[in-house]
């Protein structure tokens, strides 16, 4: 127990931001803009991470712009804006519902709306192959029992 602890308490360090003391800015509000925004933009070497998280030459460069413009009086949006114009709609985690992306953003709702469909159509067609057969007639009812007996 105590080596587990142990190596939660290690790891911690590790699930720290990427963000170098020398990046930080003096501005607080500026500086929680910047992670704010840095946590919407994906690395485009590591894909899986935020820019705010990864180590990769190229994400310490991202980042140091994204502040660069926000010292300059960049808002969010048009810091998100230009990093996107210099490196394609690829580096949002949330790409925008317009244009070519608002079928990826439909695709899915209309997806599970067919599923629910045919779920419903499989479900009634079963209800209905399930409905109880006509009795046997008598002489239906002996030769079952003939077949049962031998």
């Amino acid at each position: 127990m105590r080596r587990l602890i142990l190596a939660l308490m290690l790891a911690l360090p590790m699930a720290a931001l990427a963000v170098q003391p020398d990046e930080v800015l003096d501005d607080p509000a500026l500086e929680a803009r910047a992670r704010e925004i840095s946590q919407k933009l994906r690395c485009p070497v590591c894909q899986g991470e935020n820019i705010d998280e990864s180590n990769a030459p190229i994400s310490r460069d991202l980042r140091l712009y994204v502040r660069e413009r926000l010292v300059g009086g960049d808002s969010n949006d048009q810091v998100i804006d230009a990093v996107t114009d210099r490196f394609g709609e690829f580096v949002l985690f949330e790409p925008r519902a317009e244009g070519g992306n608002l079928v990826l953003w439909l695709a899915g709702p209309a997806m599970a709306l067919i599923g629910l469909i045919a779920a419903a159509l499989f479900l009634r067609g079963r209800r209905v192959a399930q409905m109880p057969v006509e009795a046997l007639s008598d002489d239906e009812k002996a030769r079952l029992d003939r077949i049962m007996r031998d």
